[in-house]
């Protein structure tokens, strides 16, 4: 092989080598951190640290006293829940319980409306 042929990959070879190492080690570095071997084209994400500020309200006894035609009665007030999932809003969810988002809001009041997280629990009613 001549000298300037040599030297030509040399020139050459030197960065192409270290990108394809390079390029090999970020797609093991992928593989790794996702858990799978590649082609993956949708995001993964994991659990994420949520806070949820849930509230309860009261329960209410009423006694009544009893009379010959009457009984005590006691009533309680029990909210139902949904787990938020992807891609919901606090509009959608509003929607499927027939509700508005102020409604929602005025039933979680530290929910941040703009960050919903999936798994995160909030009061429809």
């Amino acid at each position: 092989m001549d000298d300037r042929r040599r030297r030509e990959l040399a020139r050459y070879g030197g960065p192409v080598a270290f990108l394809v190492a390079a390029t090999v080690a970020i797609l093991l570095i992928k593989a790794g951190l996702s858990g799978s071997g590649g082609g993956e084209t949708t995001p993964t994400v994991g659990a994420l640290p949520t806070t949820a500020a849930t509230t309860t309200a009261p329960t209410k006894k009423v006694t009544v006293t009893p009379s010959p035609a009457t009984t005590a009665a006691t009533t309680t007030s029990v909210g139902q829940y949904y787990t938020v999932e992807s891609g919901d809003t606090l509009g959608s969810i509003a929607a499927k319980y027939a509700t508005s988002v102020d409604e929602l809001m005025r039933l979680n009041p530290g929910v941040d409306p703009t960050a919903l997280h999936i798994g995160q629990r909030i009061r429809v009613s």
